[in-house]
């Protein structure tokens, strides 16, 4: 299957320019979107009244979460609310979660609210790379979603997992 290198490329391009070493969930979109990979419906809100639209639109429940590149643990930061079923009750976690983040990080740039489908049954991922000086190339996968934070799985060995830290993968 092709996919469009030079999006992939400007996504990489534009965080490495910013001097991050991970990206939000709307370039980690871009990407899969990039490589075919299906994702659920979603956008990015700037403030309420966009949540409660885009929300609307998604159809309902839905899951919003903070989009920064400075807060990469959205549910430590409060950053996350699953289960919206309502345009009022979509701006009320938009402005919970802004307020959330400002508290977790008031000097973090918040670039929105993400707004995304929230589907049944399934099992959130997390993956991500980075170049390591003792390791060499490293590739993390494991159970993704709160489990990220309450398991601190990935499996990799403590060391693996130091360097991605190190690295601000995880």
């Amino acid at each position: 299957m092709a996919y469009d290198k030079t999006a992939v490329r400007k996504i990489l391009d534009q965080a490495k320019a910013a001097g991050r070493s991970s990206l939000t969930a709307p370039e980690a979109k871009g990407i899969c979107e990039a490589y075919g990979i299906a994702i659920p419906k979603e956008g990015v809100a700037a403030n309420a009244a966009e949540a409660a639209k885009l929300a609307s639109s998604i159809g309902f429940p839905v899951v919003m979460k903070i989009v920064s590149p400075q807060i990469l643990h959205k549910t430590e930061a409060g950053g996350v609310v699953v289960g919206v079923k309502s345009a009022e009750a979509a701006q009320e976690a938009f402005n919970s979660i802004v307020a959330n983040a400002r508290r977790y990080k008031s000097d973090a740039t918040i670039d929105g609210v993400q707004v995304q489908q929230m589907l049944a049954g399934g099992q959130e991922v997390i993956s991500g790379a980075v170049t390591d000086p003792a390791f060499g190339k490293l590739v993390a996968f494991g159970l993704g979603g709160v489990l990220v934070e309450v398991l601190n799985e990935l499996g990799l060995n403590a060391a693996e997992i130091e360097a991605l830290r190190k690295a601000n993968v995880i």
